[in-house]
């Protein structure tokens, strides 16, 4: 009885411990991150390692003893995963995230997060931080914007991913060509911790900066070279090479006091022997008032060259990226161009007509830039083969008919993009246009406001009056439409003696001739002219 009353005792006691055990296993399991790399430690070492210490200094050790992390990073989205050591649970955890997310790796430093420049934009390398619209010690919450990234392409809003403070500002407003996946700002959990990280210099930074040094060794090899050159003077004596008619023979004193006083030996005729010029020729040369016929020769000389006033103008992410895509097209794509003039009368009396409806409707009016765009992406339509790009492998030629639209504003090009165009009405598009055009004049436009074209129209003909001109392929489209002014030229009439007035617009067709053939553009110019010159057809 008394065996058993002491195995029911002690049973009691087990039980009345399992909230304290629960809790402790609860603990061990904080998200506390290291920098170290091991491997995944087993239930039983786990448990064996946890035993002998308080809750407190379990959790203290769980970041440097207990706790494997593993990070990885990817370029445009960064994924956080860190397996975490658990003696019971076994669980993982993972988190997702814009920016390059880093940790405390130093024992004297609590929990960070190092926030890096976001990749926001397939083409993005680089980025440079227009504003910041945060303060150091400022509170975030997931969703709120931190910065505003100046991109290849546009301006974009930099959201904050999970709450905390804003411990620090690595790279300040204006920074400029941040590379991806730098960091440029530091974030906590607990505002008491934002003091810490006023002197913080980032791991990034810190590792970036040596290989900088690396590369002085090699200027005493330089020095080497420079030492060796003397010995060659005493070949190139000036008495050893044979009288030249060019060659003027003068002593070396004579040639010091010419250079002083800044003489032209050319000038002087020598008295020396074999007509050598003497020290005597110099001063003589200066006495008789040759000195100030020198002096007023070099200053007529200076004056022919004058200084030329400029102002060095710094390259901003988008004429960057223009410069760069621009020069791979005319360099890696073979270009042909085919021009057609298009009649716009009737084009121009539709126009009337619908806008007559727009404004009795309180709608927006319909340009022409808007009925071109339009006849563009039913062309692409009937003739899907210039609606393609080019890659190694394949020709790849898409279903959705997007049409980039090039919009100049002060910052430079950009070519906003109106989706699935030949299934949208004037009006629609209209409205789009006027939107992205907008949006890019105020250097707003997100990702998906210009990438996904599949065609471009470039129209210098309505603002600028230009009357034809031929643009440059957009990479990896394979035709670009360059759309002139509209003229009235005479035509004949139908009599012999007679003659009409008619308005037409010349376009021209930049054509890829690895994707689209002659004969394919021209057929697509031919589909074009028709939906110009009989805009009705477009309305069916």
């Amino acid at each position: 009885m008394a065996y058993a009353s002491r195995i029911l005792l002690n049973h009691s006691k087990k039980l009345k411990d399992v909230s304290t055990l629960l809790r402790r296993e609860q603990a061990a399991s904080v998200r506390h991150f290291s920098s170290t790399k091991r491997a995944s430690l087993s239930r039983e070492d786990a448990s064996s390692a946890r035993l002998g210490f308080s809750p407190v200094e379990r959790i203290t050790r769980c970041s440097t003893d207990i706790v494997p992390v593993s990070i990885s990073f990817a370029t445009t989205r960064t994924t956080l995963s860190s397996t975490v050591g658990r003696p019971r649970l076994g669980h993982e955890f993972s988190c997702s995230m814009q920016s390059v997310r880093g940790f405390s790796s130093g024992s004297d430093l609590p929990p960070h997060q190092e926030i890096g420049m976001p990749s926001l934009s397939p083409t993005m390398t680089e980025g440079n931080i227009a504003k910041w619209l945060k303060k150091e010690g400022d509170k975030v919450a997931p969703g709120e914007v931190l910065c505003e990234v100046e991109t290849d392409k546009a301006t974009v809003e930099m959201e904050c991913m999970e709450e905390g403070f804003l411990a620090k500002i690595v790279k300040a407003e204006g920074s400029k060509e941040i590379q991806v996946g730098e960091v440029i700002a530091i974030t906590v959990e607990d505002e008491e911790d934002i003091g810490k990280f006023k002197d913080y210099t980032p791991s990034s930074t810190a590792d970036a900066t040596p290989p900088k040094e690396e590369p002085a060794p090699p200027p005493p090899k330089e020095e080497k070279v420079e030492q060796a050159s003397p010995p060659p003077e005493p070949k190139t004596s000036k008495p050893s090479p044979p009288p030249s008619g060019d060659r003027v023979f003068a002593s070396p004193l004579a040639r010091k006091l010419a250079e002083d006083n800044n003489v032209p030996l050319s000038s002087i005729k020598g008295t020396g022997p074999e007509g050598r010029i003497v020290k005597a020729d110099i001063e003589d040369y200066l006495a008789s008032g040759g000195k100030e016929a020198t002096a007023k020769q070099s200053k007529v000389t200076h004056s022919k060259v004058p200084a030329l006033d400029y102002v060095d103008i710094p390259h901003s992410q988008i004429r960057k990226v223009t410069a760069s895509r621009l020069a791979f097209s005319k360099q890696t794509i073979p270009h042909y161009y085919l021009t057609v003039d298009a009649c716009v009368d009737k084009l121009m009396g539709l126009r009337s007509q619908l806008n007559s409806f727009q404004e009795a409707s309180g709608g927006k009016r319909i340009s022409v830039n808007d009925l071109v765009v339009k006849a563009a992406a039913l062309a692409l339509r009937k003739v899907p083969q210039c609606n393609s790009s080019w890659t190694d492998d394949y020709i790849r030629q898409f279903k959705n008919v997007n049409i980039n639209v090039a919009v100049q504003t002060e910052n430079g090009l950009y070519v906003p993009v109106v989706k699935d165009a030949d299934k949208k009405g004037l009006s629609t598009i209209g409205e789009e246009v006027r939107l992205l055009a907008q949006k890019a004049k105020e250097n707003s436009l997100k990702p998906e406001d210009y990438e996904g074209g599949t065609f471009t129209v470039s129209n210098l003909g309505g603002p600028f009056g230009i009357k034809q001109f031929c643009a440059v392929v957009n990479p990896p489209q394979a035709a670009i439409l360059a759309v002139g002014s509209a003229e009235k030229r005479v035509v004949p009439g139908n009599g012999p003696d007679e003659f009409n007035f008619a308005s037409y617009m010349p376009v021209t067709l930049s054509c890829d001739h690895r994707v689209v053939d002659g004969a394919i553009g021209a057929e697509w110019l031919k589909a074009f002219k028709g939906y110009i010159e009989n805009p009705e057809s477009m309305l069916l």
